[in-house]
C-alpha cells in the first residue's frame, strides 16, 4: 500500500522511554497491518517537551501528560488505546535523608517540568503552596545527590533505580492518590486534534490499540529499538518499566479508566489548574 505524500502524512510524537516505544513499536515499523493511515517520521522528545509542543498545538497525534490535557482539551481529544494509567505505577517524591510532610514547605522540590501529571499530583497532595524548580526527569536524582535541591518528584526509570543512588521514598504519590480516590493513576495518554474529525480520529485510535496487540502478542520484537531510544540499558529494568506501564488499559481505557481520568481532570479544575468550561466538551474518541 502506497503512502500520502510526506507533507501530507499526520504528525507523531511520543517519548523515548520504554512504554511508549513498547506501545509504538509495530506502528511506526508499519506492522500493525490491516489500515495504513500514512504517519510521518514519529519525533521523539520527554514527555515535558510533548506537553509544550501540544500547548503550542505542534503535532497532530501525540503523547502526552494527563496535566497538560485538561490544559489543550478544547484543541484534542484523548485516544482509547495507548494510555499510561494503572496502580502502583505513580511518581515518588524522594530526598537524601527522611523529610516530614510537615517539613516540605521549607524545602526546594524538583519536579519533571511544569505540565506533567507528576507536578499536579504534588500539588493535590501538599495542602500548602511548595517551592518547585523545574528539572528534565533525567536530571533530578543527580541533583538531590549533589544537593541542589532538597527532594524531587521522580517519574519512568528513576521509580527502579533511585535506591542505587542512595535515595528514600518519602511518599509515593500514586499510592496517595489510590487511597484518596479508589481509581488507578492517569499519567499520560495519546490525543489526536479535533480538527482531524470523527471518523480520521477513530481510525488512528484502531492503529494504535493494534500497535500495543502486536507488542503485546510479540513482547521481544521491538526490544532492540526500545533499548536504543532508552535512558537505562539494563534489561530488567527495560522489562519492568514496560511492565508497570503497560496493561489493559493501554489497551482500551474503558470505564474505569476513563472515569480515573475524569476524576483527575474534576480536581484540577477544582485546584484552579485547568478551564471549567473544558468540561462540557467530548473527553475520548468514542464520545465524538
Amino acid at each position: 500500500m502506497s503512502l500520502p505524500p510526506e507533507k501530507n502524512r499526520l504528525t507523531l510524537g511520543f517519548s523515548p522511554c520504554p512504554n511508549d516505544t513498547f506501545i509504538f513499536y509495530a506502528l511506526v515499523h508499519g506492522q500493525t497491518g490491516g489500515e495504513s493511515l500514512g504517519f510521518a517520521e514519529a519525533a521523539l522528545a520527554d514527555v515535558e517537551t510533548l506537553n509544550e509542543w501540544a500547548l503550542a498545538g505542534r503535532l497532530e497525534v501525540s503523547k502526552l501528560s494527563f496535566h497538560a490535557l485538561g490544559k489543550v482539551l478544547d484543541r484534542y481529544v484523548l485516544l482509547m488505546a495507548g494510555s499510561a494509567l494503572g496502580r502502583g505505577c505513580g511518581p515518588l517524591l524522594v530526598a537524601r535523608e527522611q523529610i516530614t510532610a510537615a517539613a516540605l514547605p521549607r524545602l526546594t522540590i524538583a519536579i519533571p517540568g511544569r505540565y506533567t501529571t507528576a507536578a499536579l499530583l504534588l500539588r493535590m497532595y501538599s495542602p500548602v503552596a511548595l517551592t518547585t524548580r523545574v528539572m528534565r526527569f533525567d536530571e533530578i536524582m543527580p541533583a538531590i545527590v549533589a544537593g541542589e535541591v532538597d527532594a524531587g518528584v521522580i517519574i519512568h526509570e528513576s521509580r527502579f533505580t533511585f535506591q542505587k543512588h542512595g535515595l528514600l521514598l518519602l511518599q509515593d504519590l500514586g499510592a496517595w492518590w489510590e487511597q484518596e480516590t479508589g481509581f488507578p493513576l492517569p499519567l499520560g495518554g495519546i490525543v489526536a486534534k479535533r480538527s482531524l474529525g470523527k471518523e480520521k480520529i477513530q481510525a488512528i485510535d484502531r492503529c494504535i490499540r493494534a500497535s500495543v496487540s502486536a507488542a503485546f502478542a510479540s513482547p521481544e520484537a521491538g526490544l532492540s529499538y526500545i533499548r536504543r531510544q532508552a535512558q537505562e540499558l539494563d534489561d530488567k529494568v527495560l522489562r519492568d518499566h514496560i511492565g508497570l506501564y503497560v496493561n489493559s488499559f493501554s489497551l482500551d481505557l474503558g470505564e474505569e479508566g476513563v472515569a480515573a481520568v475524569r476524576e483527575f481532570l474534576r480536581r484540577g479544575r477544582a485546584a484552579g489548574v485547568f478551564p471549567p468550561q473544558f468540561a462540557s466538551l467530548p473527553l475520548t474518541s468514542k464520545e465524538l
